[in-house]
């Protein structure tokens, strides 16, 4: 396992303070005296400044006719610095409100700091949950929110829906001198990264890392090892990020999924060979971390001085 620290979009630093979602009194003097983070069309509000910052709006700016939404909607994030922070998801078809801009959290990448963009990552997927599940997914009934945002309730059938994350596992397969990586036809030019897929019901994180790994490459591998974990609100994912040995060298695409796998050295990834997915990606971290463990290697140097980086926004 990999020394702890945080990856890109994990640790939102705040105060979920689960225990005051279902406190009425609480969150009517919060909703008054907090911040919110509005959430339109998918993408968050930051300042026009360079680098951006997320831009935390009073109650009154959002007391607008033309964009106020019932406080059941508002989605209470938890404390932020002991201040109660809310998610706001604004409806229309131009940006409703001035003094900033809303952009997608995926392109601003590392120019955000890491608290900010995990912060506005959350707000982003818990607008985006309630968002797709307005109806019940047992009778089909309208939900409404409740528990601060955190669950939604049908009426005509009593369901409660809460929020889901999808497992998803990223594993980088490598022995000494070469790493396995693949690539999706949707990428950008030259684009590779490490093997990638969803959890299936009824299987365990190391057989899904098996199965993945064997279905896209052909390659079998064994001492698979968790290393860490990345929340990929994009729209719910949490990618669970592991290592492996191969067991096999061979490379068989059997599932159509990838357009290209191969065995890189880290000469060739230096040399360009292939282009890294970006730097604030589990994937990114997986690569580096074996790319490092070679005596005298640092990816962080040697590939800025390549003729190839891996942009935030590419």
């Amino acid at each position: 396992m990999s020394e702890a620290r945080s990856n890109f979009l994990a640790a939102a630093p705040l105060d979920r303070i689960g225990h005051r979602r279902g406190d009425a009194k609480w969150l009517a003097a919060a909703r008054t005296r907090g911040v919110y983070l509005p959430v339109w069309r998918r993408k968050a509000l930051v300042s026009a400044a360079e680098p951006p910052e997320p831009l935390f709006l009073g109650h009154a700016a959002l007391a607008g006719k033309d964009h106020e939404a019932p406080p059941g909607e508002c989605v209470l994030l938890g404390e932020r610095q002991g201040q109660p922070c809310f998610a706001f998801g604004l409806a229309g078809e131009a940006p409703p409100l001035g003094g900033g801009r809303f952009e997608d959290i995926r392109a601003l990448g590392e120019w955000l700091a890491p608290g900010d963009a995990a912060l506005l990552a959350y707000a982003r997927a818990m607008i985006v949950w309630h968002e797709r599940h307005r109806h019940c997914g047992l009778c089909g009934a309208a939900t409404r929110s409740t528990e601060a945002g955190h669950s939604r309730v049908c009426d005509a059938c009593q369901a409660r829906h809460f929020p889901r994350v999808d497992p998803a596992i990223i594993v980088l397969v490598a022995d000494e001198d070469r790493c396995l990586l693949g690539r999706q036809p949707a990428w950008p030019p030259g684009r590779y990264s490490a093997i990638a897929g969803f959890v299936e019901p009824g299987e365990s994180l190391e057989d899904a890392v098996r199965r993945e790994v064997l279905e896209e490459t052909g390659v079998e591998v064994r001492s698979v090892a968790y290393d860490s974990s990345q929340p990929w609100p994009f729209p719910s994912s949490l990618m669970l990020g592991f290592s492996a040995r191969p067991a096999s060298e061979a490379i068989a695409r059997r599932d159509g999924e990838l357009e290209d796998a191969c065995w890189v050295t880290r000469e060739q990834i230096v040399a360009g060979r292939v282009m890294l997915p970006p730097a604030v990606s589990i994937a990114y971290r997986l690569v580096e971390q074996w790319f490092d463990a070679a005596p005298g290697r640092r990816l962080a140097v040697e590939a800025k001085a390549g003729p190839w980086f891996s942009r935030p926004d590419s």
